[in-house]
């Protein structure tokens, strides 16, 4: 079978023949893989840098795909740890963690949105109480997860949404997809502060796609400004684009009643995970999201992994 095969971490992966895969136990299925998002934890994963990596070399990357079994069905699936990942023409998934999707599900819809739209569908129902009609900021919606993000906070009921990111053109088109306001992130941080302040400092919950310095910016500036602070606030830590460690001032924590939590691998269940499978699928298949996808061949692996011009869409690989 032809597969993506990383040799080196740093180096982009190659298009490569492999042995195919076989079973080796009853909760086990060799598929037939039909898509493969390209998402940045698969990249993380490809450069040995995400948190989970085993150091394990050569590997096929992929974390999760559609596939379809020797039943016919078509499955999404998620893989565990493993150096048989989802970008090659065959891999073996865990029966217990996938689920059989609608007949007429697309594909290349499932396998772009699942992974992004998952990160905000756990967060606001395994990681904190949310109710409709709450309002949620988004730092980061301008990124491919976050603009789902903005999706699935008004597909579960937010009352407000603002959008927050740098790019403006982007930031541009979020109204359309359900954000009720949005703030620039660029330019000056008083006036980015003043912004956040004037537009966010009452919310009732915040989804982070970025951590870092604006992330702790942000925070005092929502803090500082809030009109009742003991108003819960739930801060969801779910990516780090900005970077990997935030200065938070222990003010922030104390002046308000401010919660901050993680939402990932590992602060969420594989258990959790899978029951919320089912409805994103289902929400997914019914055209509850604007998709922005792109399906590339296998072959051209390589080309894709660095094609910058593709990032603003979620590229799809089709064995």
């Amino acid at each position: 079978m032809r597969a993506a095969v990383v040799s080196h971490f740093g180096t982009a992966p190659a298009a490569e023949e492999c042995p195919d895969p076989s079973a080796h136990s009853d909760d086990e299925l060799v598929v037939d893989v039909i898509a493969a998002g390209l998402h940045p934890r698969v990249r993380s994963q490809a450069d040995g840098s995400h948190y989970t990596s085993t150091g394990a070399l050569p590997l096929v990357p992929g974390i999760d795909g559609v596939g379809r079994d020797r039943h016919g069905a078509l499955r999404y699936f998620i893989l565990p740890d493993t150096t048989l990942g989802s970008m090659a023409q065959k891999t073996v998934i865990d029966v217990r963690r996938s689920i059989v999707l609608p007949p007429n599900s697309d594909p290349i819809a499932v396998a772009a949105a699942m992974n992004p739209a998952m990160s905000s569908w756990l967060a606001l129902r395994q990681r904190i109480r949310f109710e409709p009609g709450q309002s949620v900021l988004i730092l980061g919606a301008t990124g491919n997860a976050g603009r789902l993000a903005v999706q699935v906070a008004a597909h579960l009921g937010a009352g407000e949404i603002i959008a927050a990111g740098r790019d403006a053109d982007r930031l541009a088109m979020l109204p359309a997809l359900g954000a009720t306001a949005t703030v620039r992130l660029d330019g000056r941080a008083d006036e980015v502060a003043r912004r956040l302040g004037e537009t966010a400092a009452d919310v009732d919950l915040v989804l982070d796609y970025l951590w870092g310095e604006p992330t702790a910016a942000a925070m005092v500036a929502v803090v500082s400004d809030r009109t009742d602070r003991g108003r819960p606030l739930s801060w969801i830590e779910i990516g780090s684009v900005a970077g990997a460690t935030a200065s938070i001032p222990s003010a922030a924590l104390r002046a308000a009643r401010l919660q901050i939590v993680g939402s990932g691998q590992g602060s969420v269940s594989t258990r959790e995970i899978l029951a919320e499978l089912p409805a994103l699928a289902d929400a997914i298949t019914d055209g509850a999201f604007t998709i922005d996808a792109v399906a590339v061949p296998l072959e051209h692996v390589a080309e894709v992994w660095a094609d910058d011009a593709r990032a603003a869409q979620r590229v799809v690989l089709t064995p």
